[in-house]
């Protein structure tokens, strides 16, 4: 199967990178009297070299630095259930893991290997804010009893990860993150989505760039229809962060030469061959016994020495994550001072906290103070450059608007229009008002008739445009106080509370106001403004013709002009001649009267208005807001010193982020200097 064919692997002068203060990388040569690390014991000489890094980075994982948004090189173990990830991880550990049938490892757990040159080992398991301590013949068990209280005692799965801490004599200084063994078909007890819950959570994983996928193969199936080749290169396509191990080679030796020669799912790291520890061997005697394999196997034998065994793939993960971690360590620095001086300049942006009633007091002023001149800027002067996007809060324009369209419905209305049933009613009301006396007598009470069904009939219009404009003011004002408020809650409740008190207020006294006028207006007839005289003379010019034209005309015209009128149907008239004159002069008056009306409606209304918009801001809304903070139900300015749910997660949330952060650079600082790192 591979006839004399060798497997090569490139052949590098072991060499070291140094990281320096400004983060570059130089490589210089390994000591030419290094211990091998496929020599007993497992661990390599220069471990000690790599440790203070890989602390450093175990530090950041256990400060949740992660949860900053800031990866960190992880070496993330996957492979297909049954694939040997457990044996593998046990040979690198020297420790037994849970085995059976189904998932064995439901969360990710963290296996944190430490040389130390007790020989006694030391082992514990963190989880759930708990440390417990372990050891080698209890282990097993122990890791059962944690998965289950953080997965449950079901065969379901959990995103919150385990932590495995393993101190002992000869084992590479490593840190990697078991994640369960991908399956396709749910057993009993298994949720049915369990393959996307395992995807889902296996891609978390491996999807930063910062991760090294250690994916394990089993030696018996095709790589390329293994769905963790899959899944590893749908985010490391060109596979330079990718490292295969491939097990059972001794079930399945024929054909693995070309596999881990031939490369045809892009493993840019490279392949490691290993033998399983079986049964009760020990792994010395199973380190024997792979190396005896791979030694004098007809097939095995064939494999270059360099890719095969656990002590490689010890040392090739040891050199890996030393050389990851010298690569993504400025950038981690450089995100963590990032992200500090973020949450420091966000913190520095709320309000301060505050202390004292003085504090209080102090920060109340301030607050009233930059909202009634917000107020006075779009209200009054028309100064629009704090809401320059917002043209809602144009108010003066947008004011304008309102008048001109409160004008205009009042202009156009049935009551308005000077054609509609010309003459009909003023007829109507002269035949009902007649009495003993001189002819030719304009009847005062006809006109006053007139006027007042005409103000009656567009009462609505002041009314509902004032409520309009009310609830626009109201909607303005509460939001201004709500943005000069937002930092403090109970300032914001009671300055909300009162805007909407002195909304309804000041709405009360404005349609009280007009009611007032309308009132007015229906009482009696009254104007000093000569246009009214100018106006009613113009039109009464035309009464002699349009009497003329109704009455005399052989054509009997339906329609008679009248300059500033119109078009008027004239066809009913016809039936009342002794009082078309009469009909005529009181319309023309009640024409040029109702004018100077509709004028005082709107011209009333927006003096007015401008008055009490001005009272608002500089008198009412101050005295409105201290009095509801002060009153006997506001609970004075000691409130203020509550601060709101919303602003007080944010500051622990931030104070929590900026501690995490500090530790974290403090941490950093330490072995960012220099340190040595052996790569091969």
């Amino acid at each position: 199967m591979g006839g004399g064919k060798q497997a090569t692997a490139s052949k590098r002068k072991p060499s070291t990178a140094i990281l320096n203060g400004e983060g570059s990388v130089a490589l210089v040569p390994v000591p030419e009297d290094a211990v091998p690390i496929n020599c007993a014991p497992i661990v390599s000489s220069y471990n000690d070299k790599i440790r203070p890094l890989l602390d450093a980075v175990d530090k950041l994982r256990n400060l949740m630095v992660m949860d900053e948004g800031i990866q960190l090189p992880t070496i993330v173990v996957v492979g297909d259930q049954s694939s040997g990830k457990s044996s593998v991880l046990e040979s690198l550990a020297g420790i037994s893991l849970p085995r059976g049938q189904g998932i064995c490892t439901r969360v990710p757990l963290i296996m944190r290997l430490q040389h130390h040159s007790s020989p006694q080992p030391e082992l514990s398991l963190e989880y759930n804010g708990t440390i417990d301590s372990t050891d080698e013949d209890n282990i097993c068990d122990d890791i059962v009893k944690a998965t289950n209280s953080i997965a449950g005692g079901g065969k379901g799965i959990s995103n919150t990860p385990l932590t495995l801490l393993v101190k002992k004599n000869g084992v590479p200084d490593l840190t990697m993150v078991d994640l369960p063994g991908i399956t396709r078909v749910p057993v009993h007890g298994q949720p049915e989505n369990i393959y996307d819950q395992i995807k889902d959570m296996i891609m978390e994983y491996i999807k930063p760039e910062e991760s090294i996928i250690l994916n394990v193969l089993s030696a018996s199936v095709d790589f390329a229809t293994c769905e963790s080749i899959r899944m590893s290169q749908s985010v490391d396509k060109t596979g330079e962060r990718t490292l295969a191990v491939v097990t059972k080679v001794d079930k399945a030796p024929e054909g693995l030469l070309e596999k881990v020669t031939g490369d045809d799912v892009n493993i840019g790291l490279g392949y490691v061959c290993v033998r399983n520890r079986i049964g009760d061997e020990t792994y010395e005697e199973a380190r024997a016994i792979a190396h005896e394999l791979f030694q004098c196997h007809p097939l095995l034998s064939k494999i270059d020495k360099s890719i095969v065994g656990i002590p490689v793939l010890a040392q090739k993960l040891v050199q890996i994550q030393a050389n990851s971690i010298a690569r993504n360590l400025p950038e981690i620095v450089k995100k963590i001072n990032e992200k500090l001086n973020y949450s420091l300049s966000e913190l520095n942006k709320m309000p301060k906290n505050l202390s004292s009633v003085a504090e209080a007091m102090t920060a109340f002023m301030q607050i009233i103070g930059l909202a009634k001149e917000s107020l006075r800027k779009i209200l009054l002067r028309g100064e629009f450059e704090e809401y320059s996007e917002d043209r809602r809060m144009h108010c003066t324009a947008r004011l304008v608007e309102m008048l001109n369209q409160y004008s205009d419905a009042l202009h156009k209305c049935d009551e308005s229009d000077p054609k509609n049933n010309f003459l009909v009613e003023k007829i109507k009301v002269l035949e009902e008002v007649k009495g003993i006396g001189l002819p030719n007598f304009l009847p005062r009470n006809a006109f006053l008739t007139i006027l007042q069904g005409k103000v009656r009939g567009i009462s609505s219009i002041p009314i509902g445009f004032v409520e309009q404009f009310w609830t626009y003011i109201e909607e303005v004002v509460i939001s201004v106080l709500t943005r000069h408020s937002d930092n403090y809650y109970q300032l914001q409740l009671y300055a909300r509370r009162a805007g909407h008190n002195l909304m309804a207020r000041m709405k009360e006294r404005s349609i009280k106001w007009i009611i007032e006028i309308v009132d007015m207006e229906k009482l009696t007839d009254y104007t000093c403004d000569l246009e009214y005289v100018s106006e009613w003379n113009r039109l009464m010019s035309q009464q002699s013709a349009f009497i003329d034209g109704v009455l005399n005309d052989e054509k009997r015209p339906s329609v008679v002009a009248i300059e500033g009128i119109g078009e008027v149907e004239v066809g009913v008239l016809r039936q009342f001649p002794k009082v078309l004159g009469q009909a005529f002069d009181l319309k023309m008056r009640m024409t040029a009267y109702w004018k100077v009306v509709l004028r005082r409606f709107v011209d009333c209304m927006a003096l007015h208005l401008q008055l009490s918009v001005s009272n608002l801001v500089n008198k009412e809304m101050e005295a409105e807001i201290v009095n509801e903070l002060m009153g006997p139900y506001g609970g004075g300015i000691e409130k203020m010193l509550e601060e709101s749910p919303a602003v007080a997660v944010k500051r622990e949330k931030l104070n929590k982020s900026i501690k995490k952060l500090r530790d974290s650079k403090e941490v950093v600082a330490k072995i960012m200097d220099s340190f040595i790192c052996y790569v091969d």
